[in-house]
């Protein structure tokens, strides 16, 4: 079994407040909650450094589930330093595996979140796994608000970038933003996967990196999964089963977001968070 930890903070820079943001009549965070839940993890835990978020969690969980809405310190860097304060406050075995779940994923299918905790499972050596997607057009492959990354051919991970790669030095005569066909049939961004922000960690593997300073290679690509690659962990990618759903990160986002589920009314068959 797993565990799911969802990271929320108050303070975005784009969208303050973001997980409390109102999606089709429920708050953003909610959506995520009832996606984490419908993976029938173990135990799902909301982990926010502000009791606002904390109060919005109460009115959607159980009471039997209160507890797993879990107050961490306003200091942290990143989501995997504070879902590393949750181990260690709840003392997770070191062998145990969980799963990060941003908290700005409210169509994240729940097949996903189970994908990457098996994928962990199936590799007992690994450390981290996490998926990936194939890119499906030029401007997806240029844009450096998509994470790319490329991998052996065991599927262990090489390396992400916000850059565009693998490149393809005899693809471009024209220019990058031409985007010229590398060979009859074939694209510039041909074999190129976009990253899937999401994790599965094992919990020695996550304090251990939080407990590391931000390395070179992450301070320039501001990418903390290279953090820990650069060290040398071990990280297992597999190609989603399902297409991830759009996340939020700007105003536009959100409308677009707002859209697909009031249009919908997608919801998680047999799920309504765990009221």
């Amino acid at each position: 079994m797993f565990k799911v930890v969802i990271p929320a903070r108050y303070a975005s820079t784009r969208l303050p407040g973001k997980p409390l943001l109102a999606i089709a009549g429920k708050p953003m965070l909610q959506w995520v909650y009832e996606r984490a839940c419908a993976a029938q993890a173990a135990e799902v835990v909301i982990a926010t450094d502000d009791e606002r978020i904390a109060a919005a969690a109460r009115e959607f969980v159980t009471p039997a589930d209160a507890g797993n809405i879990v107050l961490t310190a306003a200091t942290h860097a990143s989501g995997t330093d504070r879902i590393a304060e949750v181990a260690r406050l709840r003392r997770w075995d070191a062998a145990g595996i969980v799963v990060n779940v941003q908290g700005d994923e409210p169509m994240l299918p729940p097949q996903l979140i189970r994908q990457v905790a098996a994928l962990l499972q199936q590799h007992e050596r690994a450390d981290v796994a996490t998926l990936a997607t194939p890119i499906k057009s030029l401007a997806e492959f240029l844009d450096p608000n998509v994470v790319k990354l490329v991998a052996d051919t065991s599927q262990r991970a090489l390396y992400f970038s916000r850059a565009p790669i693998p490149w393809h030095r005899d693809g471009v005569n024209a220019g990058a933003t031409a985007g010229p066909a590398v060979a009859p049939g074939q694209s510039q961004w041909q074999g190129a996967r976009r990253h899937v922000g999401l994790y599965a960690y094992r919990v020695g593997a996550l304090l251990r990196m939080a407990a590391l300073p931000p390395s070179e290679l992450e301070q320039i690509e501001k990418l903390e999964q290279l953090r820990a690659l650069q060290a040398g962990f071990e990280f297992r990618v597999a190609d989603g089963v399902v297409p991830p759903g759009p996340d939020v990160n700007t105003s536009a986002d959100l409308e677009r977001v707002s859209a697909l589920l009031v249009a919908s009314r997608l919801a998680v068959p047999g799920v309504v968070g765990r009221t």
